[in-house]
Protein backbone atom coordinates (compact mmCIF):
# COMPACT_ATOMS: atom_id res chain seq x y z
CA UNK A 1 0.00 0.00 0.00
CA UNK A 2 2.59 2.47 0.64
CA UNK A 3 3.59 2.02 -2.85
CA UNK A 4 0.35 2.91 -4.05
CA UNK A 5 0.89 6.12 -2.01
CA UNK A 6 4.19 7.01 -3.60
CA UNK A 7 3.03 6.36 -6.85
CA UNK A 8 0.23 8.88 -6.72
CA UNK A 9 2.54 11.32 -5.19
CA UNK A 10 5.27 11.19 -7.49
CA UNK A 11 2.52 11.60 -10.45
CA UNK A 12 0.96 14.82 -8.85
CA UNK A 13 2.29 18.41 -9.13
CA UNK A 14 -0.08 20.64 -6.58
CA UNK A 15 -0.84 18.56 -3.29
CA UNK A 16 -2.81 20.60 -0.46
CA UNK A 17 -2.82 18.93 2.93
CA UNK A 18 -4.81 19.18 6.08
CA UNK A 19 -5.65 17.70 9.21
CA UNK A 20 -8.30 17.52 12.21
CA UNK A 21 -9.67 20.58 14.54
CA UNK A 22 -7.22 21.04 17.11
CA UNK A 23 -4.66 19.75 15.81
CA UNK A 24 -2.58 17.85 18.09
CA UNK A 25 1.45 16.47 17.99
CA UNK A 26 0.69 13.47 15.75
CA UNK A 27 -1.65 15.95 13.25
CA UNK A 28 0.87 18.81 13.20
CA UNK A 29 4.22 16.86 12.83
CA UNK A 30 2.57 14.58 10.22
CA UNK A 31 1.83 17.55 8.21
CA UNK A 32 4.70 19.24 8.38
CA UNK A 33 7.17 16.00 7.05
CA UNK A 34 4.89 15.47 4.49
CA UNK A 35 4.78 18.95 3.30
CA UNK A 36 8.46 19.35 3.78
CA UNK A 37 9.10 16.48 2.27
CA UNK A 38 6.94 16.69 -0.92
CA UNK A 39 8.70 20.10 -1.36
CA UNK A 40 12.22 18.68 -1.14
CA UNK A 41 10.94 16.69 -4.20
CA UNK A 42 10.16 19.64 -6.39
CA UNK A 43 6.28 19.67 -5.29
CA UNK A 44 3.78 22.97 -4.99
CA UNK A 45 2.43 22.13 -1.41
CA UNK A 46 -0.28 23.92 0.45
CA UNK A 47 -0.78 23.15 4.03
CA UNK A 48 -4.18 24.12 5.12
CA UNK A 49 -6.18 23.64 8.42
CA UNK A 50 -9.07 24.96 10.12
CA UNK A 51 -7.61 25.59 13.23
CA UNK A 52 -4.24 26.74 14.82
CA UNK A 53 -1.32 24.61 16.29
CA UNK A 54 -1.02 24.16 19.51
CA UNK A 55 0.92 26.37 21.62
CA UNK A 56 3.59 23.80 22.54
CA UNK A 57 3.90 22.98 18.67
CA UNK A 58 4.74 26.44 17.46
CA UNK A 59 8.57 25.99 17.54
CA UNK A 60 8.44 23.37 14.86
CA UNK A 61 10.74 23.38 11.86
CA UNK A 62 8.05 25.20 8.74
CA UNK A 63 5.19 25.71 11.15
CA UNK A 64 4.66 29.08 9.52
CA UNK A 65 3.96 27.51 6.33
CA UNK A 66 0.46 25.98 7.32
CA UNK A 67 -2.14 28.30 6.69
CA UNK A 68 -5.52 28.77 8.48
CA UNK A 69 -7.89 28.28 6.11
CA UNK A 70 -10.05 31.47 5.33
CA UNK A 71 -11.76 30.92 2.31
CA UNK A 72 -9.75 33.26 0.13
CA UNK A 73 -9.41 33.13 -3.76
CA UNK A 74 -5.68 31.64 -3.75
CA UNK A 75 -6.68 28.96 -1.39
CA UNK A 76 -10.08 28.16 -2.58
CA UNK A 77 -7.78 28.13 -6.49
CA UNK A 78 -5.35 25.83 -4.97
CA UNK A 79 -7.50 23.37 -3.95
CA UNK A 80 -9.53 23.08 -6.42
CA UNK A 81 -6.76 22.55 -9.07
CA UNK A 82 -4.88 20.31 -7.14
CA UNK A 83 -3.85 17.33 -8.46
CA UNK A 84 -3.95 15.27 -4.98
CA UNK A 85 -5.68 16.87 -1.53
CA UNK A 86 -4.40 14.28 1.38
CA UNK A 87 -6.13 14.19 4.92
CA UNK A 88 -3.93 13.44 7.76
CA UNK A 89 -4.81 11.65 11.27
CA UNK A 90 -8.87 11.82 10.85
CA UNK A 91 -11.20 9.81 8.71
CA UNK A 92 -14.44 12.19 8.24
CA UNK A 93 -15.01 15.54 6.17
CA UNK A 94 -16.57 17.06 9.25
CA UNK A 95 -13.40 16.65 11.45
CA UNK A 96 -11.16 18.86 8.94
CA UNK A 97 -13.80 21.40 9.92
CA UNK A 98 -14.64 24.42 7.27
CA UNK A 99 -11.86 23.04 4.98
CA UNK A 100 -13.87 19.28 4.75
CA UNK A 101 -16.40 20.67 1.52
CA UNK A 102 -13.67 22.20 -0.07
CA UNK A 103 -11.95 18.56 -0.17
CA UNK A 104 -14.40 16.53 -0.69
CA UNK A 105 -15.78 19.09 -3.68
CA UNK A 106 -12.33 18.93 -5.66
CA UNK A 107 -11.66 16.80 -8.84
CA UNK A 108 -7.94 15.82 -7.18
CA UNK A 109 -7.43 12.30 -6.07
CA UNK A 110 -8.49 12.31 -2.65
CA UNK A 111 -5.66 10.58 -0.38
CA UNK A 112 -6.30 9.41 3.28
CA UNK A 113 -3.29 8.31 5.44
CA UNK A 114 -4.83 7.53 9.09
CA UNK A 115 -4.87 5.35 12.00
CA UNK A 116 -8.53 5.17 12.99
CA UNK A 117 -11.50 3.28 12.72
CA UNK A 118 -14.44 3.28 10.38
CA UNK A 119 -13.00 5.50 7.55
CA UNK A 120 -15.57 7.59 5.13
CA UNK A 121 -15.83 6.14 1.46
CA UNK A 122 -15.17 9.33 -0.27
CA UNK A 123 -11.30 9.37 -0.32
CA UNK A 124 -10.16 7.48 -3.84
CA UNK A 125 -6.73 6.46 -1.82
CA UNK A 126 -5.81 5.05 1.87
CA UNK A 127 -3.26 3.90 3.41
CA UNK A 128 -4.07 3.14 7.16
CA UNK A 129 -3.85 0.72 9.92
CA UNK A 130 -5.25 0.62 12.95
CA UNK A 131 -2.62 -0.96 14.71
CA UNK A 132 -0.34 1.54 13.63
CA UNK A 133 1.45 3.80 17.11
CA UNK A 134 0.05 6.99 15.04
CA UNK A 135 0.11 8.78 11.44
CA UNK A 136 3.76 9.82 12.19
CA UNK A 137 4.47 5.71 11.61
CA UNK A 138 2.20 5.39 8.47
CA UNK A 139 4.10 8.43 7.06
CA UNK A 140 7.76 7.06 8.01
CA UNK A 141 6.54 4.01 5.53
CA UNK A 142 5.73 5.78 2.83
CA UNK A 143 9.47 7.43 2.83
CA UNK A 144 11.07 4.61 2.90
CA UNK A 145 9.27 3.27 -0.04
CA UNK A 146 10.26 6.67 -1.54
CA UNK A 147 13.79 7.59 -0.75
CA UNK A 148 14.79 7.69 3.44
CA UNK A 149 17.63 9.62 2.35
CA UNK A 150 15.47 12.45 1.77
CA UNK A 151 15.00 12.73 5.44
CA UNK A 152 16.61 15.59 6.79
CA UNK A 153 16.07 17.60 10.18
CA UNK A 154 12.89 19.39 8.52
CA UNK A 155 11.20 15.69 8.28
CA UNK A 156 12.59 14.08 11.17
CA UNK A 157 12.07 16.19 13.31
CA UNK A 158 8.36 16.63 13.61
CA UNK A 159 7.73 13.02 12.87
CA UNK A 160 9.63 12.38 15.78
CA UNK A 161 7.10 14.55 17.37
CA UNK A 162 3.96 13.12 15.52
CA UNK A 163 5.31 9.15 16.86
CA UNK A 164 6.37 11.09 20.68
CA UNK A 165 3.10 12.38 21.64
CA UNK A 166 0.61 9.63 20.11
CA UNK A 167 2.61 6.92 22.13
CA UNK A 168 2.66 8.92 25.44
CA UNK A 169 6.59 9.11 25.20
CA UNK A 170 6.79 5.01 23.79
CA UNK A 171 4.57 4.08 26.90
CA UNK A 172 1.89 3.07 24.84
CA UNK A 173 0.72 -0.75 23.84
CA UNK A 174 0.99 0.27 20.41
CA UNK A 175 4.83 0.96 20.23
CA UNK A 176 6.45 -2.02 18.77
CA UNK A 177 9.75 -2.75 18.32
CA UNK A 178 9.69 -1.63 14.55
CA UNK A 179 8.86 1.63 16.02
CA UNK A 180 12.04 2.09 17.82
CA UNK A 181 13.91 1.39 14.58
CA UNK A 182 12.01 3.68 13.12
CA UNK A 183 12.70 6.48 15.62
CA UNK A 184 16.35 5.62 15.29
CA UNK A 185 16.12 6.27 11.77
CA UNK A 186 14.47 9.78 12.35
CA UNK A 187 17.15 10.39 15.10
CA UNK A 188 20.42 9.13 13.19
CA UNK A 189 18.71 11.11 9.55
CA UNK A 190 17.90 14.21 11.69
CA UNK A 191 20.72 14.49 13.83
CA UNK A 192 17.99 14.81 16.49
CA UNK A 193 18.36 16.00 20.54
CA UNK A 194 15.36 13.82 21.55
CA UNK A 195 16.17 15.07 24.78
CA UNK A 196 15.64 18.73 23.27
CA UNK A 197 12.66 17.85 21.36
CA UNK A 198 11.26 16.19 24.45
CA UNK A 199 11.76 19.35 26.17
CA UNK A 200 10.14 21.58 23.75
CA UNK A 201 6.82 19.27 23.94
CA UNK A 202 6.26 18.74 27.39
CA UNK A 203 8.35 21.30 29.82
CA UNK A 204 6.67 24.29 28.49
CA UNK A 205 3.83 25.85 30.88
CA UNK A 206 2.56 29.01 31.52
CA UNK A 207 1.94 30.41 34.92
CA UNK A 208 -2.23 30.31 33.96
CA UNK A 209 -1.96 26.32 32.86
CA UNK A 210 -0.48 25.57 36.36
CA UNK A 211 -3.26 27.31 37.81
CA UNK A 212 -5.99 25.85 35.35
CA UNK A 213 -4.13 22.34 36.33
CA UNK A 214 -4.81 22.97 40.30
CA UNK A 215 -8.07 23.72 40.03
CA UNK A 216 -8.52 20.61 37.51
CA UNK A 217 -6.97 18.35 38.94
CA UNK A 218 -8.87 19.27 42.38
CA UNK A 219 -12.15 17.68 40.48
CA UNK A 220 -10.75 14.07 40.49
CA UNK A 221 -13.22 11.53 41.35
CA UNK A 222 -13.11 7.38 41.26
CA UNK A 223 -15.98 5.33 40.23
CA UNK A 224 -16.45 1.46 39.50
CA UNK A 225 -14.86 0.56 42.41
CA UNK A 226 -11.72 3.00 41.32
CA UNK A 227 -11.49 1.41 38.07
CA UNK A 228 -12.48 4.55 36.32
CA UNK A 229 -11.24 8.24 37.33
CA UNK A 230 -12.68 11.79 36.06
CA UNK A 231 -11.76 14.74 36.38
CA UNK A 232 -13.26 18.33 34.75
CA UNK A 233 -12.68 21.34 32.81
CA UNK A 234 -15.00 23.95 33.44
CA UNK A 235 -15.81 27.07 31.45
CA UNK A 236 -15.40 29.15 34.96
CA UNK A 237 -11.70 27.39 35.41
CA UNK A 238 -10.80 28.59 31.85
CA UNK A 239 -12.17 31.97 32.63
CA UNK A 240 -10.85 32.50 36.03
CA UNK A 241 -7.15 31.36 34.99
CA UNK A 242 -6.92 33.07 31.76
CA UNK A 243 -5.11 29.78 30.35
CA UNK A 244 -6.28 28.67 26.79
CA UNK A 245 -8.17 25.11 26.68
CA UNK A 246 -5.30 23.80 24.84
CA UNK A 247 -3.09 23.85 27.97
CA UNK A 248 -5.51 20.91 29.51
CA UNK A 249 -3.82 18.71 26.91
CA UNK A 250 -2.21 15.36 28.64
CA UNK A 251 -4.28 15.95 31.46
CA UNK A 252 -6.27 12.79 31.51
CA UNK A 253 -3.37 11.03 31.11
CA UNK A 254 -2.39 11.85 34.83
CA UNK A 255 -5.43 10.08 35.88
CA UNK A 256 -3.94 6.81 35.40
CA UNK A 257 -1.15 7.25 37.27
CA UNK A 258 -3.34 6.92 39.77
CA UNK A 259 -3.30 3.15 41.30
CA UNK A 260 -6.04 0.78 40.60
CA UNK A 261 -7.46 3.23 37.94
CA UNK A 262 -7.38 1.73 34.50
CA UNK A 263 -9.71 4.07 32.58
CA UNK A 264 -9.41 7.88 32.95
CA UNK A 265 -12.21 10.35 31.30
CA UNK A 266 -11.93 14.38 31.32
CA UNK A 267 -15.26 16.03 31.25
CA UNK A 268 -14.60 19.67 29.02
CA UNK A 269 -17.25 22.51 29.15
CA UNK A 270 -18.21 24.32 26.20
CA UNK A 271 -20.95 26.66 25.42
CA UNK A 272 -22.67 24.04 23.01
CA UNK A 273 -22.18 20.98 25.07
CA UNK A 274 -19.39 18.44 26.58
CA UNK A 275 -16.28 16.88 24.99
CA UNK A 276 -15.47 14.54 26.62
CA UNK A 277 -11.58 12.28 26.16
CA UNK A 278 -11.28 9.16 27.23
CA UNK A 279 -7.54 6.84 27.49
CA UNK A 280 -7.27 3.61 28.92
CA UNK A 281 -4.83 0.80 29.54
CA UNK A 282 -4.05 -2.42 28.21
CA UNK A 283 -7.39 -4.78 27.26
CA UNK A 284 -9.86 -1.98 28.58
CA UNK A 285 -10.81 -0.64 25.33
CA UNK A 286 -12.87 2.63 24.44
CA UNK A 287 -13.72 3.32 21.43
CA UNK A 288 -17.29 1.75 21.35
CA UNK A 289 -17.80 3.64 24.65
CA UNK A 290 -16.68 7.09 22.69
CA UNK A 291 -19.20 5.95 19.70
CA UNK A 292 -21.74 5.19 21.32
CA UNK A 293 -22.03 9.22 22.21
CA UNK A 294 -21.45 9.96 18.43
CA UNK A 295 -17.63 10.15 19.01
CA UNK A 296 -14.77 7.66 17.81
CA UNK A 297 -10.64 6.99 17.90
CA UNK A 298 -8.48 4.44 19.29
CA UNK A 299 -9.21 1.57 21.52
CA UNK A 300 -7.37 2.77 24.33
CA UNK A 301 -8.22 6.72 23.51
CA UNK A 302 -10.83 7.92 21.99
CA UNK A 303 -13.18 11.22 21.83
CA UNK A 304 -16.61 12.42 21.61
CA UNK A 305 -18.94 15.15 22.26
CA UNK A 306 -21.94 15.14 23.90
CA UNK A 307 -24.33 18.04 23.32
CA UNK A 308 -25.90 18.29 26.87
CA UNK A 309 -24.31 21.01 30.08
CA UNK A 310 -21.66 18.97 32.10
CA UNK A 311 -23.64 17.58 34.65
CA UNK A 312 -25.81 15.82 32.56
CA UNK A 313 -22.96 14.42 30.16
CA UNK A 314 -20.94 13.17 33.14
CA UNK A 315 -23.77 11.12 34.57
CA UNK A 316 -24.59 9.85 31.16
CA UNK A 317 -20.92 8.83 30.13
CA UNK A 318 -19.90 7.63 33.54
CA UNK A 319 -23.04 5.19 33.88
CA UNK A 320 -22.53 4.02 30.40
CA UNK A 321 -19.03 2.27 31.44
CA UNK A 322 -20.56 -1.45 32.29
CA UNK A 323 -21.85 -1.16 28.79
CA UNK A 324 -18.76 -0.49 27.01
CA UNK A 325 -16.06 -2.07 29.36
CA UNK A 326 -15.49 -4.66 32.35
CA UNK A 327 -16.07 -2.75 34.91
CA UNK A 328 -18.42 -3.13 37.77
CA UNK A 329 -19.70 -1.45 40.75
CA UNK A 330 -22.72 -2.96 42.82
CA UNK A 331 -22.54 0.48 44.33
CA UNK A 332 -23.34 2.55 41.67
CA UNK A 333 -26.35 4.13 40.38
CA UNK A 334 -28.41 2.26 38.21
CA UNK A 335 -29.41 3.74 34.93
CA UNK A 336 -32.55 4.76 34.67
CA UNK A 337 -35.89 4.22 32.35
CA UNK A 338 -35.07 7.25 30.42
CA UNK A 339 -30.92 6.87 30.43
CA UNK A 340 -31.38 3.31 29.44
CA UNK A 341 -32.81 3.90 26.62
CA UNK A 342 -31.36 6.72 25.15
CA UNK A 343 -27.93 4.20 25.63
CA UNK A 344 -29.62 1.60 23.47
CA UNK A 345 -30.79 3.98 20.94
CA UNK A 346 -27.30 4.78 20.34
CA UNK A 347 -26.01 1.06 20.07
CA UNK A 348 -28.17 0.47 17.79
CA UNK A 349 -27.33 3.37 15.33
CA UNK A 350 -24.37 1.98 15.72
CA UNK A 351 -24.85 -1.20 14.36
Amino acid sequence: MPATIVSALKDAQRVVITTHTRPDGDAVGSQLALGHFLKGQGKDVLMVNQDACPYNMEWLPGVGDIQLYKGSLAQVEFIAKADLAIVLDTNAASRVGTVGPQFKGTSALKVLIDHHTDPESWFDLMYRKETASSTGELLFDVFEAWDLDAIDYQVAAPLYVAILTDTGSFRFSSVTPRLHRVVAELIERGSLDVAELHAQVYDKKSREGLQLMSKVFSTIETHFDGAVGSMVVSRRFLADTGAPVEETEGFVNHLLTIEGVRIALIFTETAGGTKVSFRSKGDYHVHKWAQAFGGGGHRNASGAFIREPLEQAMKKAINAAPRYTSVQDEDQESLSAEDAAYLSSLMNSQN
